[in-house]
């Protein structure tokens, strides 16, 4: 099918399911969209069926950033469903997010890959130390900063999700952490900076893949694969609201020690594919 062999396409299958069922329950849980779980999953599927090096990778980043879309927003709705979110914070990053996806998106289509996985595996493990070591103590401050501060933090946590195919949920998790917010609402509001996150970069990715068409697989649309899209969307997306219970069920510090172990293990994989 489709030149490839059934036993290896089976074995593909398979690994969007898992996929799909791992990133729906992140994004429940740690309010991340699970773009280090869906990128690494459809370039091999990509690399399977022959799709050209030189658009891949904006291929499964594309793809990624709208396979989040309905996970972050189901996510999102979870969260918000189990208690009050200041709404906010999210009105002051928009406009600094979306600069960033626009920004991320014309560089991703051509800066190379060593960059963003390098900038990747330093910020996840950076996250991943504060989580374990757990010290409330480590602040920047009692309360979210105002201003150039915030719009600043904004456009970092949108250039990062936009060039790593990723919600950006690991990243404004930490900054609100730093500020001392409960991590049980930074991850309801890292839920809702996925959804900005995933539709705007959805529709970046989109364009700035339409004159590549023709070296794109069939039923792509710019650099976003409606059949990948069709078929882990809907898995991850049924899993989110299990990991939004989960997240309420755990004791604040088990939490925290399991988001660094998660974010550990995507920096170690990121470092292992540099080598």
């Amino acid at each position: 099918m489709f030149g490839v062999p059934l036993r290896e396409l089976s074995v593909l299958a398979a690994a969007i399911i898992v996929g799909g069922i791992v990133t729906g329950l992140l994004a429940g849980l740690f309010g991340v969209g699970g773009g280090a779980i869906i990128v690494p999953v459809l370039y091999e599927i990509f690399r399977a069926l022959g799709v050209p090096e030189e658009v891949r990778m904006q291929l499964c980043v594309g793809t990624s950033l709208a396979i989040i879309v309905p996970t972050s927003i189901r996510s999102f709705l979870s969260h918000r469903a189990r208690g009050d979110l200041p709404l906010e914070v999210l009105r002051i990053w928009a406009i600094p997010l979306v600069a960033a996806i626009v920004v991320g998106a014309a560089i991703a289509a051509f800066a190379p890959a060593w960059v963003f996985k390098l900038a990747f595996a330093t910020i996840t493990g950076l996250i991943a130390i504060r989580m374990f070591f757990g010290n409330d103590n480590w602040r920047l401050g009692d309360g979210l900063p105002g201003g150039f501060a915030m719009a600043a933090y904004g456009f970092i946590i949108g250039l990062y999700a936009a060039v790593i195919g990723a919600g950006g949920g690991s990243v404004s998790t930490m900054v609100l952490m730093l500020y001392g917010t409960p991590i049980h609402t930074a991850v309801g509001i890292s839920a809702g900076v996925g959804v900005m996150i995933s539709v705007v970069g959805t529709a970046g990715y989109t364009l700035a893949g339409l004159p590549q068409q023709a070296l794109l697989p069939l039923f792509s649309l710019g650099y976003v694969s409606l059949i990948g899209f069709a078929l882990m969307a809907p898995i991850s997306t049924a899993m989110a609201p299990l990991g939004a219970r989960l997240a309420h069920q755990l004791p604040k510090r088990r939490l925290e020690i399991a988001f660094g172990v998660f974010l550990l293990a995507v920096a170690v994989r990121f470092v292992v594919s540099l080598l």
